[in-house]
């Protein structure tokens, strides 16, 4: 139980439309329990706030090991004993980690629940970081760099973070380098755990078949042992732009454009989704459309919408043959400007009807339920219904999504990516004159 003077607050749950049970225990641990009574199974995590963009230089890719290395053994259990214990119940265990925060999650039945909270809890408060064990993983994460750096598609992703966010650590790989995954100690992985794993910054999510009031007593004994002080807050970023091209041989070479998004609680958030799904978020959207089914230039095309804490980036992606390069991105250019003096009601409506449908099918998994209460709690302090998100998504006018664009795309500094043949990619200055843009581009530029 936990020691005196870290009792649990008198449990006043909040309710929203999905039956969604949010407390808060003594040591400043959030606990979400979504009871779906229809189901036999269970999902549940802890997601923290700390991530790739938490580390510093010297830390670069730290949290992705600690992710990794948290199943590699414990005081009681070794790596085979962690995931056998889960698979000989028929369940599965795995874990993430992203810009900003790093999760752990499994699924499982239900009546199996205390074994897998169990577990859980054993490997984030009792890994013993053994040096054997770490080596074979750093070695692992080593493949994994070379892989991705093998991958063009994934190649340009990191380049176009690393154009967007220079200098900052929000824009470096998640995987980090070479020299720092070889260089970290058993005890840079316990004092990065000690700074950033604290009750206050975490969020125990549970969703599926379960008794809520011995779930969150359960959660409650086995959670005690974290600290109930505040991590530090991660370094503020800002966007700034750029470019960044690697000459491949390959057939066909990757693009990316890019542009400052907006921030999870900015007031153009959800207007940045609808306008993300309108340009690029199907085989209906302009992008298709125009791109691939009028020009034939490239076999895919899609916008993206990326949301961070403090700050965005709204991108579009592409890959096409050297030659069509040229004629690609001018087309792009071109649907950008339009969309800032010609959306239509229809086209938002369809995009509205689109998101409402994707978010309801997840929805119907509880390990997406389990996730998507998890990352509100931690970014907004409580969870969403899905009711109060339409009705912002229905707030929004096609007027305002063309004065959103109109922002997008022509006052900030483009980010521009490419892997491959890149002799005719634009290049950073070139697409801001052809947008017309006001921003002031960066010198550094590569």
């Amino acid at each position: 139980m936990l020691p005196e003077g870290l009792r649990t607050v008198p449990q006043h749950f909040e309710k929203d439309h999905m039956t969604v049970e949010v407390t808060k225990i003594g040591n400043g641990l959030t606990v979400a329990l979504h009871h779906m009574p229809h189901l036999e199974t269970v999902a549940f995590g802890t997601w923290v706030k700390a991530g790739a963009r938490d580390e510093a230089a010297d830390e670069h890719g730290i949290a992705h090991l600690l992710e990794h290395m948290a199943f590699k053994g414990t005081k009681t259990r070794n790596a085979r004993q962690i995931v056998e214990e889960i698979e000989n119940v028929g369940g599965d265990i795995n874990a993430a980690t992203s810009v900003e925060t790093t999760a752990y999650h499994a699924r499982m039945m239900a009546s199996d629940i205390d074994l897998g909270l169990e577990v859980l809890q054993d490997i984030l408060q009792n890994s013993v970081f053994d040096e054997k064990e770490m080596a074979r993983e750093k070695h692992v994460i080593l493949q994994e760099i070379g892989a991705a750096n093998d991958q063009p598609d994934d190649l340009v992703f990191d380049l176009f973070q690393d154009a967007a966010f220079g200098g900052q650590a929000i824009g470096r790989p998640i995987l980090g380098t070479k020299e720092t995954i070889t260089g970290f100690s058993r005890a840079d992985l316990e004092a990065y755990l000690g700074t950033h794993y604290r009750a206050p910054n975490m969020v125990v999510s549970v969703a599926g078949k379960i008794d809520s009031p011995r779930v969150l007593a359960l959660v409650e004994d086995l959670y005690a042992g974290y600290s109930p002080e505040l991590a530090a807050k991660a370094q503020s970023a800002s966007y700034v732009g750029g470019q960044k091209f690697v000459e491949r041989d390959i057939a066909e070479t990757q693009i990316i454009l890019g542009f400052e998004g907006r921030a999870y609680q900015a007031r153009d958030f959800y207007a940045s989704q609808l306008l993300s799904m309108i340009l690029g978020g199907g085989m209906s959207s302009r992008l298709f459309q125009e791109v691939r089914e009028k020009h034939g230039y490239c076999y895919s095309i899609y916008s993206f919408n990326w949301n961070f804490s403090d700050t965005g980036v709204f991108g579009v992606a592409a890959a096409t043959e050297e030659q069509d390069l040229p004629k690609l991105v001018p087309v792009i250019l071109d649907e950008l400007l339009r969309a800032a003096d010609n959306i239509s009601e229809e086209e938002v409506t369809r995009a509205r009807a689109q998101i409402r449908a994707g978010l309801m099918m997840s929805m119907e998994s509880p390990a997406a339920r389990a996730g998507a209460h998890a990352r509100q709690l931690l970014l907004f302090g409580r969870t969403i219904p899905n009711e109060e998100l339409m009705e912002r998504l229905e707030a929004i006018s096609a007027a305002r999504l063309r004065e959103l664009a109109g922002q997008l795309f022509t006052t900030s500094a483009p980010t521009v990516a490419a892997v491959g043949k890149i002799a005719h990619v634009m290049d950073q200055e070139t697409v801001a004159r052809k947008l017309g843009s006001t921003a002031t581009l960066r010198n550094a530029a590569e």
